[in-house]
């Protein structure tokens, strides 16, 4: 979890109670902080605060739906704002539930569960196929026109990942975070995504061709 919300207080208490509950938390007191930390490590779920200092919770929720690698993280606003107007405004933008200031933790907590229960719905391991190409989650495999290709476990992973965002660019730094776990991707120099994507690539054959690279970027599954 990522917990934006500039009043100290209050971002103790959130922390406090996702905790509780078993979730890991990440803090920051403010837009431009938030975005630091978006660049060490994709959260699950953003609770965020509308009334922060420098970037406000609009603007960041703006800059969050416009960028690949963050566009499907789920937003919580969390705010004093709470006539209708802005909490219309706020969905529109782009997050997934509001709560107005004063909140109940429990009802916190269980609006929690329920953008994760949506977010990572129970057919998450769904056959994913683009052209030829068919990855099989549940049992693990990958065919390329009817014919099983063996990939070792990270160029399985990766490749899923592609594939599950088909159209959308994926950055080096989300994919190192999402396939390989590193938590600060943005500050290792390291080819290790370009030498998978060129492995799983020949793997492939020519189906290998729908990984297409975004320059300077990273990569698309184009399906």
């Amino acid at each position: 979890m990522l917990v934006v919300e500039d009043e100290p207080d209050i971002r103790a208490l959130i922390v406090h109670h996702l905790a509780a509950d078993g979730f890991r938390c990440r803090t920051a007191g403010d837009g431009a902080e938030a975005l630091a930390r978006l660049r060490a490590g994709v959260p699950d779920l953003i609770v965020l605060d509308l009334m922060l200092p420098g970037i406000d919770g609009l603007e960041l929720t703006r800059r969050l739906r416009a960028e690949p690698a963050w566009a499907t993280v789920p937003i919580i606003m969390l705010t004093a704002k709470a006539d209708e107007v802005d909490r219309v405004v706020g969905l529109e933008m782009g997050a997934d539930d509001y709560i107005g200031k004063p909140f109940s933790p429990k009802e916190l907590l269980a609006r929690v569960r329920a953008v994760l229960r949506r977010a990572k719905p129970a057919d998450g391991d769904r056959a994913l196929s683009g052209g030829e190409i068919v990855l099989d989650s549940a049992r693990h495999r990958v065919t390329v026109a009817g014919a099983p290709v063996e990939l070792t476990p990270k160029e399985f992973d990766l490749l899923h990942a592609l594939m599950a965002s088909a159209g959308r660019v994926l950055s080096r730094e989300f994919l190192l975070n999402r396939v390989w776990g590193y938590a600060r991707a943005d500050e290792i120099e390291s080819r290790t995504v370009d030498v998978h994507v060129r492995r799983l690539r020949a793997k492939l054959g020519a189906a290998g061709r729908q990984i297409a690279t975004v320059k300077s970027i990273g990569y698309r599954f184009e399906s």
